[in-house]
């Protein structure tokens, strides 16, 4: 029998792979931005800086404190890095969103299970012209194949199905706008967590973004307690790995709900999980999902979650930007 020996989460968005130049940058963008979700609705950027004038969010926007911010999350992620080889599991699963890279309009499945033989980093970010970014990046020199497990992947499809999800399923990614290359919530793991090695692994891709046929928060939750199933019933005495990727609150930073919900993650709480209002849950900080799908397949095992970073970067006075949170479960 499979079984979980460690659960990661973390934010595979700007505060990991960029620094708080590229932060600026963002907040550039960010004023184009037509829809920028908090607390349940869009507002344009100067509706946005109107709602939340009385924070005075510009003081977060001084550059030694978005810089140490910056290298708190760098040592978050190395330190991530560091207890996956050390755990060293024999397979890992990754969950992780998909932001029209492989799947577009045309198919877009709630939940689909990779179950090929491999996947490819495409290594398009090596053309970044700022050295310092392209570290943080971290990607190969060429197009990279990781080998994932297909016939854990099958196991886990029918272990779902009979536990009443319908998941789609897919041996060959779509050509979508990578060439058949899978997207940046799965290359952040190989590249900034694997440190482009490879761990025989299963890619599961959650519709975190698109409605209408978004899981809602507890549908996720749910998720991962039959995904725990599914492992445990695996023939083979395999140590397993399941990681998050994504998150915490973006293209806004709520930061009081990324605290109530890592509040909830460390212990353990599933009502509390379970009833947030999936309003909340737009644009970016859909990908949270991700983590709670962790959360329920760590239910009922003797794992704990240890939080290595929170860190909220702000990159505008309208609070955009994004909740980088780090943590594992041991």
């Amino acid at each position: 029998m499979a079984q979980i020996v460690l659960g990661i989460g973390s934010t595979h968005g700007s505060p990991s792979t960029s620094n708080p130049a590229g932060w600026r940058q963002g907040g550039e963008f960010d004023r184009r931005r037509p829809d920028l979700w908090f607390r349940g609705r869009a507002y344009t950027y100067p509706e946005l800086v109107e709602q939340r004038r009385g924070e005075h969010l510009e003081r977060e926007l001084d550059e030694g404190r978005q810089q140490a911010r910056s290298d708190a999350c760098q040592r978050a992620i190395a330190g991530l890095a560091e207890t996956l080889a050390r755990v060293a599991p024999d397979r890992c699963i990754i969950l992780g969103d998909d932001q029209h890279e492989s799947f577009l309009d045309d198919i877009m499945p709630a939940f689909c299970v990779f179950n090929g033989q491999s996947v490819e980093d495409a290594g398009e970010d090596r053309g970044l012209s700022d050295p310092a970014r392209l570290a943080l990046v971290n990607a190969p020199e060429a197009r990279t194949s990781h080998g994932t497990d297909a016939a854990f992947g099958t196991h886990i499809i029918g272990s779902l199905v009979s536990d009443g999800f319908d998941v789609a399923r897919s041996n060959l990614l779509p050509q979508g706008r990578r060439q058949g290359g899978v997207g940046h919530a799965f290359y952040f793991v190989y590249r900034r967590l694997m440190t482009n090695g490879g761990i025989p692994h299963v890619p599961i891709f959650l519709n975190t973004y698109y409605p209408p046929n978004a899981p809602t928060m507890k549908r996720c939750y749910q998720f991962g307690v039959a995904l725990r199933r599914a492992i445990e019933t695996w023939d083979g005495a395999q140590r397993v790995a399941i990681i998050a990727s994504g998150g915490l609150s973006h293209f806004v930073i709520e930061e009081d709900l990324d605290r109530q919900v890592l509040d909830a993650l460390q212990a353990g709480n599933e009502s509390e999980l379970t009833g947030f209002p999936d309003i909340r849950f737009m644009s970016g900080t859909s990908e949270i999902r991700n983590w709670f799908a962790v959360a329920g397949a760590i239910a009922g095992t003797p794992l704990e979650m240890k939080l290595l970073a929170y860190e909220p970067y702000y990159r505008s006075e309208a609070g955009t930007g994004c909740g980088g949170a780090y943590a594992c479960w041991q």
